[in-house]
């Protein structure tokens, strides 16, 4: 039995950029940094970042390309695929990308920039902009990941 998943919960590094093929499809390729916390030999605190290639197709391109921007905050599900190709001067290129199934967007608010990757101009079309949750859902609680996690405080 194979298996090949790929969980990132990260931040754009760059803003999407929507392509179509010769036969119309969307595509969209964008960048997602994934950050990773440990204490170095000497006791420090040390944070190394991962950079991912994200690569998504169809409706799902176009609703990345339309609602994420640099700094913004994605949660990707999707597969790894190395990729490789001759670049113009004629090399052997090779690249490893996450090919998204699926995608879900990130709070407001939530980025550097104060938005979360959302803008007003960029809103879906009969919402308004505040994301607020409906009365009938719990809020979410959080987790401190620094501390041991118990099977009690995974809301799922």
């Amino acid at each position: 039995m194979n298996f090949n998943k790929a969980f990132i919960l990260g931040n754009l590094t760059r803003d999407p950029e929507l392509r179509q093929t010769a036969t119309g499809q969307s595509v969209c390729t964008f960048g997602v940094a994934t950050n990773s916390f440990f204490t170095d030999k000497s006791g420090q605190r040390q944070q190394k970042a991962e950079f991912h290639n994200i690569v998504t197709w169809g409706k799902q391109a176009e609703v990345a390309s339309r609602f994420l921007k640099k700094g913004g905050v994605v949660f990707i599900e999707g597969r790894i695929q190395t990729r490789t190709w001759q670049d113009n001067q004629g090399q052997a290129r090779k690249t490893t990308e996450i090919v998204c199934e699926r995608l879900q967007l990130g709070p407001r608010g939530a980025s550097s920039s104060g938005d979360g990757g959302f803008s007003q101009e960029r809103s879906m079309p009969g919402e308004g902009t505040d994301f607020e949750p409906k009365d009938d859902e719990a809020p979410a609680r959080e987790i401190n990941v620094e501390e041991e996690i118990k099977s009690e405080d995974i809301p799922f």
